[in-house]
């Protein structure tokens, strides 16, 4: 394992400690038993999550049709649907062009109301 570098050793050490401190903030927070007195709720505000909840909620606000998200729209739903659409009806006018033309005995199709 590489030696780190002074720097490198206070910068892991003050994050460790920053984690620490908020990891201790967030325990006194979640079992303080006398919370509901305070009329706080029972959960721990998160600025992070809020901020994270309120964009996906205004997420189509903000969406900026690209060249990108066309791609991905196009190759990612409409085309796959659109192939398999071709060949489920390429297949079931083959096989209903074998049943119409007799090549099919019809005590020998798999399903018998076709």
């Amino acid at each position: 394992m590489p030696e780190l570098s002074k720097a490198e050793k206070d910068l892991a050490l003050k994050k460790h400690a920053r984690a620490s401190k908020l990891r201790g903030e967030f325990n006194k927070l979640i079992t303080n038993p006398h919370r509901h007195a305070t009329m706080e709720g029972g959960h721990v505000f998160d600025h992070g999550m809020q901020r994270f909840q309120a964009m996906s909620v205004t997420n189509f606000d903000h969406f900026k049709p690209t060249w990108r998200s066309l791609k991905v729209g196009f190759f990612g739903c409409i085309l796959p649907i659109a192939v398999y659409a071709y060949f489920l009806k390429k297949e079931r006018d083959g096989r209903e062009h074998l049943f119409s033309t007799g090549q099919v005995a019809y005590k020998d199709r798999q399903f018998k109301f076709i």
